[in-house]
């Protein structure tokens, strides 16, 4: 069974110390998937921290950061300070890595 990306960031982020919470789901009229905010795929909390986590693989990394540094609420998440990373997965061997690029 592959692990998708978004499990492997709801792991990594309780590594961390944060409880995640998945914020993607399906629409059943547009048959797409819609993100929180249209960048967020996992809300992260952790003592007085909020981190927005998009989550892709490795080689998909550098169209996340466009979208989130398009996004129109991006300059709104920043003021609130919402921190926002982009988890990109790859898998090296047996072992998935993740580079994590911080958008704050």
């Amino acid at each position: 069974m592959a692990t998708s990306p978004t499990q492997l960031s709801l792991a990594y982020m309780r590594k961390q110390g944060y409880l995640p919470w998945i914020t993607e789901h399906w629409c059943s009229f547009t048959h797409k998937r819609k993100d929180l905010w249209t960048i967020c795929d996992v809300i992260c909390v952790r003592d007085n921290e909020v981190c927005a986590v998009q989550t892709t693989s490795y080689s998909n990394m550098s169209a996340r950061v466009r979208k989130i540094t398009d996004c129109e609420y991006t300059p709104d998440l920043r003021k609130a300070n919402i921190r926002i990373e982009v988890h990109g997965w790859r898998k090296v061997g047996n072992r998935w890595q993740v580079k994590v690029k911080d958008l704050s």
